[in-house]
This record gives C-alpha cells, structure tokens and sequence, in this order.
C-alpha cells in the first residue's frame, strides 16, 4: 500500500479546505464592509433629501409642523430659512400670526386692587400626557419689569443673570431677539428686536416710531396690554414696560384666532387675570417626557387660568423659568440656559 501518496493527498485536501475557509471568511469580510458601506450612503442620503421630500413633497400636516415649530423661535428659523423663501413660509403656516382685527386692550376691565399683595404663587402643569410645564402667579402686577443683559450690544445674559443682576426673585425669558457677528460681539442675544421699554425708558426699537409691532406692556397702575402698538402709542398710554413677541393670545377676555402655525415647541407666555394678577407661563418641550405645545394649547391654558389679556414669548430653547433662585423648569437648550437680551422680571 502506497502510504506516502495516501499522505499528500490528505496534506492536499487539508489545503483545499484552508483556502476555502479562507475564501468564505474573506467572502464574509467583503459582504459586511459592503453592507455597512451601503447603510452610511442611504443615511447619508436621506439626511440630505429628507428637508427637500418633507417641504416640497406631499405631507401637508408635517410641513407645516416643522416650518411652525423652526419659526416658532428665534434660534431655529434657518432650519426653515435655509430651504424655503420668505413668501413659501407664509403660505405654509401663514402670514400673521393671530388676527385680532386690531382690537386694543381695554384697561378698564381689568381691577387692580387698592390692598397690594406681595404674594407668588408656583403651580406646576401635569395633566396633559403630552407637555408639562409651570406657572408664577404674582398678585401685585406693578412688580413685574422688563429685565436686560447689562452687556446689551456685546452680548447676551441667561435669565438666571438678568434676574441676579437685577435683585429679582423671578423671571421668564423675554422677548424677540436677533444674532449678529461682529468684532465687539462675542456671545448671542445681544441685540434685541422691535420694541423694548424698561422703567419707563425705551431701551430699543428696530422699528419706525409709528410702526405697530405684536407686544405686551405694563402701565403705571399694573395694567397688561397687549397687541399690536407703536412706539408712539405707548408713549400716549404712558406705560413703564413693553416688550416685542407674539402671537397675542387672549384679548378683552377673547381667545384670538391664531392664523399661524407654530408646531410644537417649548413655550413661554405672560397673561393678566380680570383681578390684577399676573400668570408667567413656562412649557417644557423637545424631550421624551414633555414634547412642547402649540400656540392653541398655550393660549388655551392661559384661558383657562383666567387669563383675559395674554400673549406668546420667545420660547424654544430661550424658554427658562427663575423663582427663588434656582431654574423651575427644564430647559431644552443641550448647553444649559440660552443668553438672551431680555426676560421679564418680578422685583
């Protein structure tokens, strides 16, 4: 019996078998790298289609949550801006943001009373699946003011510092703002939008002197106005505080009605009960416990809470509540509170 031909046939085969398990392994090697090479260009490729296939395709209701909610705050607008036109924007969640037929404040509905009362009431919001927020009550309507960065033009402050800075006990971020670049400016926040009056003293007005411009302001007597006025008007009014946002919510005990979509998105929001208090509004959003609300459930909320006179704040990631010294709510900012040019204070 030939042994040694028996032996390299075997040492043959067992080669054989080598290169066979060696050609599957590289086999399975080159499959996974394809599949993997495969799955980053779809990812790559819907992330680059998907603002197109959302804004420009058929899907009306998410359109027009998404613009909504981008324009809903100052500090995501480009993520509509970029893609679509100023007049595409208008036609997707409308052009003005609620219709109040240019009906003012009437300032004799409201009863400030004679007895001041320094009390402030913390109420939390939780029964709605869908958000959670907070809310101030402050009983003596003369010790809410508008609050600023005191490095106004440079840069912004959070709400906590505003508030610090100016002896408050409470605060809501503010108002309309905008970002510009420029040599002095090294933070965001630093310039404020459309009108802004504090003590009695305009601090800003990007507009026209006649211009009418959605805002809420404070008279002497605590009165909350809001709507749409210009800087001239409240001069005639004689009011201490003003500050430029929208959409005016509740007029005269009336809920308007809100012709512009802002999706959902953390909210802030300032109303007036028929008794003088003030209600200062905060709804979280942007995370798995609390998504945020919509302009209608805000306005709502504050109707419910008696509100007869409210309008919307910046919300987004500048919405913050301050009480006590410490941040009520949860901002959605990933870096902690958001600079901002101004904040509605409770001295």
């Amino acid at each position: 019996m030939n042994t040694n031909g028996i032996k390299k046939k075997k040492k043959k085969i067992t080669k054989f078998r080598h290169k066979l398990e060696s050609g599957k392994k590289k086999t399975k090697k080159l499959s996974f790298i394809t599949v993997l090479s495969f799955l980053l260009f779809e990812l790559v490729f819907m992330v680059c289609t998907f603002p197109f296939l959302l804004l420009y395709g058929p899907f009306e209701n998410a359109k027009r949550i998404y613009v909504g909610s981008a324009m809903g705050t100052m500090n995501t607008q480009y993520l509509a801006t970029w893609f679509l036109s100023d007049e595409k924007i208008d036609s997707i969640i409308g052009k003005s943001s609620s219709e109040t037929k240019d009906e003012t404040t009437n300032v004799n509905e409201v009863k400030i009373p004679k007895n001041k009362d320094d009390t402030i009431e913390l109420y939390d919001i939780t029964d709605n699946p869908k958000y959670k927020g907070h809310y101030l009550v402050i009983k003596d309507s003369t010790r809410v003011k508008i609050g600023t960065s005191s490095k106004l033009e440079t840069e912004g402050e959070t709400t906590t510092e505003i508030a610090e800075n100016s002896g408050a006990i409470a605060a809501v971020n503010g108002g309309a703002f905008v970002d510009r670049s420029s040599v002095k400016w090294t933070g965001t926040g630093a310039f404020p939008d459309g009108i802004v009056i504090s003590d009695g003293k305009k601090v800003w007005n990007s507009l026209d002197e006649d211009s009418k411009t959605d805002l809420f302001a404070i008279t002497k007597d605590g009165i909350l106005i809001v709507g749409k006025y210009s800087e001239n008007q409240l001069k005639e009014l004689e009011v201490q505080e003003a500050l430029s946002f929208g959409p005016t919510l509740v007029v005269n005990g009336k809920m308007t009605e809100i012709t512009m979509d802002g999706g959902i998105a953390p909210r802030t929001a300032i109303g007036q009960r028929e008794d003088g208090a003030i209600i200062l509004l905060v709804i979280d959003g942007r995370s798995l416990t609390s998504l945020g609300a919509t302009y209608k459930e805000v306005q709502e909320v504050l109707y419910k809470l008696g509100a007869i006179n409210a309008i919307n704040l910046d919300g987004g990631k500048s919405t913050t509540m301050y009480y006590d010294g410490e941040i009520i709510n949860t901002p959605s900012n990933s870096m902690g509170e958001r600079t901002i040019p101004t904040a509605v204070i409770v001295k």
